[in-house]
């Protein structure tokens, strides 16, 4: 266990320090992807806020899940390109590589939690509309979101918590361009087996139960969807869900893969990869799938811009 009168080890990231040439083309590329998630994300928070047609539930959870993602991808990619732009591995301070896993949880979480929240949403919309005023009111909707930040929080908390007191050796070499749970963990001194299956429970948990509460939702809006009697207003229904659908498979997707799989399956290479996926492409992506495949965002963007293009 650490404590004040013993010196706090350093950590090296290496990053992706042994792609040698290859590291300027990927420092370009993850740049060019972390500007069109700034501006993709931005313009979701912006279009939900000013426009009264986006004034809804599931576009309230939207905006949240955008915010999200901008903290994200801020609290990953800037050190990650100023390594990809040193070219050689970096030392991150004791407490910035916990307080950067402690961010990446609380964010990590709280988007599991507002995307089963937006699950829901659209059970409530399709096979309870009756009660859908009542499902998501205003205090409905609020305390779910303020319950995922809370989760979020809490998990961040107990996580760091068990890790960061291990006792580790003095410079530490992370195989990982960011403090990943897994990855840190793993180069405990002492006592990380038992904080390694403690934590991986919390996380399998914490990744399946939401998916879970998804795959519920989706089963009862799929069997309310194939009672429809018209083929058009079951691709009308189905298209309200799409996007929140293909946001949930990439997300959900990649981290299970990187945290359920097998410890003996895993591969260094593998796991950066799949990390650049989920902390990188997957905010950028979220945007874009929103703005092509829905009307209402995409029909508020073009209003928007009508409105600046030719305003007096």
């Amino acid at each position: 266990m650490v404590t004040e009168n013993q010196t706090l080890p350093e950590f090296v990231l290496l990053g992706f320090s042994d792609l040698g040439a290859l590291q300027g083309p990927l420092f370009w590329a993850v740049l060019l992807v972390y500007l069109v998630s700034l501006l993709g994300n931005s313009m979701i928070i912006l279009l939900t806020q000013a426009s009264p047609s986006l004034h809804s539930p599931m576009y309230f959870f939207l905006r949240h899940l955008s915010v999200v993602e901008l903290l994200y991808t801020t609290d990953i990619v800037p050190r990650a390109l100023a390594d990809l732009a040193a070219r050689n591995p970096r030392a991150i301070s004791f407490r910035g590589c916990a307080a950067q896993m402690y961010v990446f949880i609380v964010l990590g979480i709280s988007e599991c939690c507002l995307l089963t929240a937006m699950a829901y949403d659209r059970y409530a919309a399709i096979c309870r509309p009756l009660h859908y005023s009542v499902l998501m009111s205003r205090r409905a909707c609020v305390a779910m979101v303020s319950g995922s930040w809370l989760m979020g929080i809490l998990t961040a908390t107990t996580h760091s918590s068990l890790i960061f007191t291990l006792p580790f050796p003095r410079r530490p070499v992370v195989p990982h361009f960011l403090c990943d749970i897994l990855p840190v963990l793993r180069l405990a001194s002492a006592g990380k087996r038992r904080s390694e299956i403690s934590v991986m429970t919390a996380t399998v948990v914490f990744i399946m139960v939401p998916f879970s509460l998804i795959v519920t939702s989706y089963a009862r809006i799929l069997g309310a969807i194939l009672a429809m009697a018209s083929a058009q207003s079951r691709r009308k229904v189905f298209s309200t869900c799409s996007s929140h659908l293909l946001v949930v498979f990439l997300f959900f997707g990649t981290t299970s893969i990187t945290y359920i799989q097998p410890r003996a399956g895993s591969s260094v290479t593998t796991n950066r990869i799949l990390s650049l996926l989920y902390t990188v492409v997957t905010p950028m992506l979220n945007p874009i799938i929103y703005t092509l495949r829905n009307r209402e965002v995409a029909g508020a963007l073009r209003h928007l811009v009508k409105r600046q293009v030719f305003r007096p």
